[in-house]
């Protein structure tokens, strides 16, 4: 067709052209004029990859490359084709094998630029971070108790849902966690795998001996953000902040007293009842509190462990030298 009056031949060539037999996109690029079909634009639309073009035929979930799902069906079949040539357990993924080597050569090669301590892995580090920054992303939805670790928190549901689906083989008693159930099975063999290099001393959980072993490092790395004391262990910090925050759950049900701790209300019990478990050997004297036997047997031995730095007077019990210390003002 021949072009309208005023329009150039050039011009007409940009347009969008239409006859019978076909219509033609007209692309401008810098090398020039560039027709291209409708067919040959449904074509090249077809051939673009899609971003997730492998799916998984077992749970249908899909992945943009093929080794992305060959990854992922090691969940389906088990397949761990990474061994550890050191201790011979293997693993699914390169990255996991690779980590688990630096137990092996002591490799940590993540640290904290808080508190200088060094991890294996990076995201031991990012959990390790929150004891510093406070941060609790996974919250429970039924009582709104926050926590650190997807993991803890689903631990701690179980206490809602009544879960316990660990179960001792020999007594039958059922726990809401592994660790639980892990070190009540020593009450059945009494083994205590887990050894103090420093002291020998020997334990049934390996966490326990972790936290035991920062008596001997002075490490106390969970920190209360209110008055900046530290704590080797994290439920301490815990039950430290119930102090700031005036909090009392343990009450007693005979007279309605409340404690921050529940091993006060389980000593103040022992007022309403009479109870007194810890019996001196050498007198019979009982005492409620185990610390106050402690404190009696002193008088036996003649023990004074508690001296005034200003005169050298030595004394049994630290009350008696804080009583002392008034003399010298």
């Amino acid at each position: 067709l021949p072009a309208p009056p005023g329009e150039s031949q050039g011009v007409r060539k940009n347009q969008l052209c239409i006859s019978q037999d076909e219509e033609q996109l007209v692309l401008k690029q810098e090398t020039g004029d560039i027709l291209v079909t409708p067919n040959e634009q449904r074509i090249n639309n077809e051939t673009k990859p899609n971003r997730n073009l492998y799916s998984c035929k077992s749970c249908g979930k899909t992945f943009p490359r093929n080794d992305s799902l060959t990854r992922h069906m090691r969940i389906h079949t088990g397949e761990k084709p990474f061994t550890c040539v050191s201790c011979g357990r293997s693993f699914s993924h390169k990255q996991s094998l690779d980590s688990h080597k630096r137990i092996h050569t002591g490799e940590k090669p993540f640290t904290c630029m808080t508190c200088g301590k060094s991890f294996t892995e990076r995201k031991c580090l990012t959990y390790h971070m929150r004891i510093h920054t406070g941060e609790k992303p996974f919250t429970c939805i039924s009582c709104g108790k926050s926590f650190t670790l997807k993991s803890h928190l689903a631990s701690h549901m179980k206490i809602h849902t009544g879960e316990k689906p660990f179960m001792c083989i020999s007594c039958g008693k059922s726990f809401s966690h592994k660790q639980s159930l892990d070190s009540h099975m020593s009450i059945h063999t009494g083994e205590k795998p887990f050894t103090c290099m420093t002291c020998g001393k020997s334990f049934t959980v390996r966490s326990v001996l972790n936290s035991h072993l920062r008596i001997h490092t002075g490490e106390k790395p969970f920190t209360c953000i209110s008055c900046g004391k530290s704590f080797t262990q994290k439920n301490h910090l815990a039950i430290h902040m119930r102090i700031h925050r005036s909090e009392k759950p343990f009450t007693c049900i005979t007279c309605g007293n409340s404690f921050t701790r529940k091993t006060h209300l389980a000593t103040h019990m022992k007022i309403h009842t009479g109870e007194k478990p810890f019996s001196c050997t050498t007198c019979e004297k009982s005492f409620t509190q185990k610390g106050h036997l402690t404190t009696h047997m002193k008088g036996h031995t003649g023990e004074k462990p508690f001296i005034c730095v200003t005169c050298g007077k030595s004394f049994s019990e630290r009350r008696s030298l804080t009583y002392h210390m008034r003399t010298h003002r």
